[in-house]
């Protein structure tokens, strides 16, 4: 059996030349970045603007670059064990997960965050195939999006308990248990506003969804919508414990 790369301490596994050049082709033969070169092709036969090859050359490029550093990408191209953002399909659904918050606001966000969630993944999986085609990497995405939610909301309950906790035992207003009381609700606070953002995040994505299976520049809005999805992922992820220093 071949050694996998091995893993740093904070990060990706390091790829070996061989792997890394591996993964460049795979990503420069994705279909979203095919079909940026066909799409510039067929619009400078029909302008013979001098400038439609410059654009995609340097549009594809750039989704090669960033496609060679997908850990999506790396994960199916090299066979690696998959990473716990993209190990959905191994875990409890987050719909089940959401069932153990306790009934009220926060619970009720996130319900209808995964609501918006489901209707996105439906509305690729039953577009056509050049959309799906295009979007095959948005729904581990959005899978990603959807457990990192559910993780913030718990995280969030719990911080939300260690206040009640803290509010209830006699304090001076001052010292580390002020302060401890203090940056938990700054961190719940926070978490609040995660949780809102991300369902009208995930409402307005089901509408981009419906545009790039609609439109003729759907690579390019494919791309955007990724790039979005990562931020989203990016900001999940960096609440971490909310019960956390």
């Amino acid at each position: 059996m071949p050694d996998l790369p091995s893993a740093g301490p904070s990060g990706p596994p390091s790829l070996t030349p061989q792997d890394r050049r591996k993964v460049a082709r795979a990503a420069a033969l994705r279909p979203l970045n095919v079909l940026v070169l066909v799409v510039g092709a067929v619009f400078f036969v029909a302008t013979l603007a001098w400038w439609v090859p410059l654009l995609t050359l340097a549009t594809y490029g750039t989704l090669v670059f960033l496609g060679a550093r997908d850990p999506i990408l790396q994960q199916r191209t090299l066979g690696l064990e998959a990473p716990a953002m993209i190990r959905q399909e191994q875990e409890i659904p987050p719909e089940r997960r959401a069932r153990w918050l306790a009934r009220g606001e926060t619970r009720q966000q996130v319900d209808d965050a995964l609501a918006e969630y489901r209707k996105v993944v439906a509305a690729i999986e039953t577009s056509d195939d050049v959309t799906r085609a295009v979007l095959e990497d948005t729904i581990p995405r959005l899978h990603a999006a959807a457990d990192r939610l559910v993780d913030v909301a718990l995280q969030r309950e719990k911080a939300a308990g260690n206040v009640r906790d803290l509010r209830r035992k006699p304090s001076s207003g001052t010292g580390p248990r002020a302060e401890d009381l203090q940056r938990l609700q700054a961190r719940v606070d926070e978490a609040d506003a995660e949780i809102s953002a991300t369902h009208e995040e995930l409402t307005d994505l089901r509408a981009k969804v419906v545009r790039i299976s609609i439109e003729t520049d759907d690579s390019r809005r494919a791309a955007a919508l990724n790039a979005s999805l990562d931020e989203l992922n990016a900001r999940l992820e960096a609440l971490g414990d909310i019960n956390s220093p």
